[in-house]
């Protein structure tokens, strides 16, 4: 006889789907320690591994993964137009395998740009044997499996399309938050802004290595000047400073005079450095003569600075779900009732420059 009491009934085991990960890299060594690092994982699934784009293309289409790994430095392929077609055809999120020369990092800032949604850096260690990276690669490949493609096009369509507004009343200054998918959200946000812009600060959450090649990318293709922020630089019209993202929180001083501050701290909701703090700084010096504006990313980092923010009268804006990578950090303002404004990508700089918009 069964006793059917549900006191002696064991609970069937809970079947876990694996993320399924194709890699994309033409190192044989580095093919293995990537496959190796993710296979040990329970929840992931290595279900193809090219050595090359035409390989990659031909994965991708059979076996349709949730996340693919992409070294975009290979020889024989442009990386970067194998991207821009993975993200303009099928797009699915990208984590970049970048090493750590210059041309690497600068490679890396434009793949970020063009969609790709995290970065991960090649071990440095001889001997291609895999070491221990305390579970960096699996967390971004669960972290990129949560992403949800919205309202995607190639940004230079975006870019084309948007105008540039001049600013109806004038703010003192304008701050910035943005971490997963942000990159290639700064570049659509920022080609929107006027050459001769407020001083604007920017929180984006990215390995500190990769920082200068952001500030790079985004000044190429983005009328204001952008460059990483340094302690006490003075703020100036038409300059865009972003946090060099070296463990040390952006903050802004000053009274008459407004200047850029580094500074040594704990973690700020989870991050260091934080949005949640340049927001809070901003709020407190600026107050009603700022905008804020928090893009996409995971996580509630800048929802609190957000709110402090809009409590001080300052305009306050957050990107919409529909063209977030990440809809995490937004979502976290709105829910406050942060957010004075809830626009897409394409029009939060039309926004922020013209009030009657």
């Amino acid at each position: 006889m069964i006793d059917a009491h549900p006191a002696n009934r064991v609970a069937a085991p809970i079947r876990v789907v694996p993320i399924r990960v194709v890699i994309v890299e033409d190192s044989p060594t580095m093919r293995a320690i990537l496959k190796t690092r993710l296979e040990r994982e329970g929840d992931i699934a290595v279900v193809g591994a090219a050595c090359n784009a035409a390989e990659g293309r031909a994965m991708i289409r059979e076996l349709d993964p949730d996340v693919i790994t992409l070294d975009v430095e290979m020889p024989g392929m442009n990386g970067l137009d194998f991207l821009e077609k993975i993200m303009a055809l099928r797009p699915t999120p990208v984590i970049v395998v970048s090493g750590s020369t210059q041309k690497g990092a600068d490679t890396t800032a434009r793949a970020l740009a063009l969609g790709a949604v995290n970065c991960y850096a090649k071990s440095e260690k001889s001997g291609g044997l895999p070491f221990d990276d305390a579970g960096l690669l699996a967390g971004l490949i669960r972290e990129a499996a949560r992403v949800r493609f919205g309202e995607r096009s190639p940004v230079s369509q975006r870019l084309a399309s948007e105008a540039r507004h001049s600013l109806a009343d004038r703010p003192r200054v304008i701050a910035i938050g943005s971490s997963t998918g942000g990159v290639e959200a700064l570049q659509i946000l920022l080609g929107g802004f006027p050459e001769m812009c407020p001083p604007t600060l920017i929180v984006q959450h990215i390995a500190a290595r990769f920082a200068p090649a952001v500030a790079r990318t985004l000044d190429q293709h983005c009328p204001p000047r952008i460059l990483l922020a340094e302690p006490d630089m003075p703020l100036r019209d038409g300059h865009v400073y972003l946090a060099p993202g070296d463990a040390r929180h952006l903050t802004v001083s000053g009274s008459s005079t407004l200047s850029c501050r580094l500074r040594e701290g704990e973690r700020v909701s989870g991050h260091r450095p934080s949005v949640d703090v340049l927001f809070g700084s901003v709020a407190r010096v600026a107050g009603a003569g700022a905008i804020g504006i928090l893009l996409t990313g995971m996580g509630c980092d800048g929802a609190q600075g957000l709110l402090a923010m809009a409590q001080q009268g300052a305009r306050t804006i957050a990107q919409d779900e529909a063209t977030c990578t990440v809809f995490g950090m937004p979502r976290a303002a709105i829910s406050l009732g942060a957010a004075n404004v809830i626009a897409p990508i394409g029009q939060i700089a039309r926004h922020a420059f013209n009030k009657a918009a």
